[in-house]
């Protein structure tokens, strides 16, 4: 099994372009499912979640055509052509829905076009219980008939096909939102969805969506409205830029010092983050091609942070930021709103010699001016990234183990690193 290995304490300085976002590739992928005509996606990252939903969706009988660069070369993400001419299987196994949660969302566009579909349970990182409730409540809203069978959902709509509804979510959830307002979209009437997510993945989904034919209104709201049409079209779509990414490498720039341009990142898709990071004395600004990260020799501020949704600080850089507080100059406060198992990165963090205790959601930081380097085990996505932040501003050597986490998520993360200055590198396992 691979490891990253790291020396700790040099300055980043230099570019680190920003991939397309996983989180956004992902159900731009599955809406293919809604056409007979090719989606064509830009920007694509190359990671082994976006390997992962390929082998789902070519399961589904979508031919799945990559073009563009090689991996490891500069430039931009993949392009790639998703061709659901047939659907020829509306089963979505255990074996590959286990290793990946947002596989589940496929049973919003099969129960759409196909009027059936039997999904596994899903699998993905244990942070929390993450259930499908409000999938499924959803789902009986557009008049789905749901039951459980041996590990599986199975869904079959009516004669006719899904019908529209008003869905009022009873909490904000980014997995439900991107399910219904797929299946709305051939859904016979007008569905309104109260209380949808507003993430900016959501938006890059839901512009897919119209690009490919189908009426949705209040795109970037907490309401949307979607006219269900008969069929869609095939499109061309850009991924957007990886959000979580932008927030990942401004804060290990924050920890270690230095002076880093994020190339393609957007701003105002996390200004919440950005926002807290300015406080902690990080210099940030906004240039035509990106976002410049700076901090000179000065001090890392403590910060108190609460996890909500969009537009709030991101559940997906609580990890990283208490990475940051671990060297602040005083005591921090991060409460995590979102998951309930979501602070396994403390007992790794510790390792370092992070001074953190935890009291239920309520995580206490009290920052020292030095972290060791330490041997640690990554434990989900965004919790291995917080781990190489810190060795990257810790004395001495880090190896970090069961990487094959971060590649779900981060693509070429040791390259990026390693031409802004830092010590890093793979180690084949």
């Amino acid at each position: 099994m691979d490891r990253i290995r790291l020396i700790g304490g040099n300055e980043l300085n230099g570019e680190i372009p920003i991939s397309g976002a996983k989180n956004a590739a992902l159900p731009l992928m599955i809406a293919s499912l809604l056409s007979d005509e090719p989606l064509v996606l830009q920007n694509v990252p190359r990671l082994a979640d976006v390997k992962q939903l390929e082998r789902i969706l070519e399961n589904h009988g979508v031919d799945i055509a990559v073009h563009g660069r090689r991996r490891g070369e500069e430039g931009e993400g993949q392009r790639m052509t998703f061709h659901a001419a047939d659907i020829v299987d509306t089963t979505a196994p255990y074996d590959l829905v286990s290793k990946m949660r947002a596989s589940f969302w496929v049973i919003g566009p099969l129960l759409a076009r196909c009027h059936e579909a039997r999904v596994s349970l899903p699998g993905g990182c244990a942070i929390g219980t993450r259930p499908v409730d409000l999938f499924l409540f959803g789902l009986k809203e557009l008049g789905a008939e749901i039951d459980i069978d041996e590990g599986y959902v199975v869904a079959k709509a009516p004669k006719g096909g899904l019908v529209g509804a008003h869905i009022k979510f009873p909490k904000v959830s980014v997995g439900a939102t991107h399910t219904i307002l797929m299946a709305a979209t051939l859904a016979r009437g007008t569905t309104v969805i109260d209380n949808a997510a507003q993430e900016p993945e959501i938006t890059n989904v839901a512009e897919c969506l119209v690009a490919m034919g189908a009426k949705i209104t209040g795109i970037g709201t907490r309401t949307l409205t979607i006219e269900g049409v008969e069929r869609l079209h095939g499109a061309t779509v850009d991924v957007i830029p990886d959000r979580i990414e932008t927030g990942t490498f401004a804060m290990a720039a924050a920890m270690t010092g230095g002076n880093v341009l994020l190339k393609g990142a957007r701003a105002e898709h996390l200004q919440a983050a950005l926002d807290i990071l300015a406080r902690t004395g990080t210099a940030l600004s906004v240039e035509p091609e990106g976002l410049r990260v700076h901090r000179n020799g000065n001090g890392i501020q403590p910060v108190d942070v609460e996890t909500d949704p969009f537009p709030g600080f991101p559940t997906d850089l609580q990890a990283q930021f208490m990475a940051l507080m671990t060297m602040a100059s005083g005591t921090s406060q991060i409460r995590e709103t979102i998951f309930e198992n979501r602070y396994m990165h403390v007992a790794e963090l510790a390792r370092f010699g992070a001074d953190i205790s935890v009291d239920g959601q309520l995580a206490t930081v009290r920052g020292k001016a030095q972290l060791k380097g330490a041997q640690v085990m990554a434990t989900d996505l965004r919790a291995s990234v917080s781990l190489v932040i810190a060795g990257l501003a810790a004395r001495g050597e880090t190896i970090v183990n069961r990487i094959y986490h971060l590649d779900r998520g981060f693509e070429r993360l040791e390259d990026k690193l390693g031409r802004c200055g830092a010590e890093i590198e793979r180690i084949a396992g």
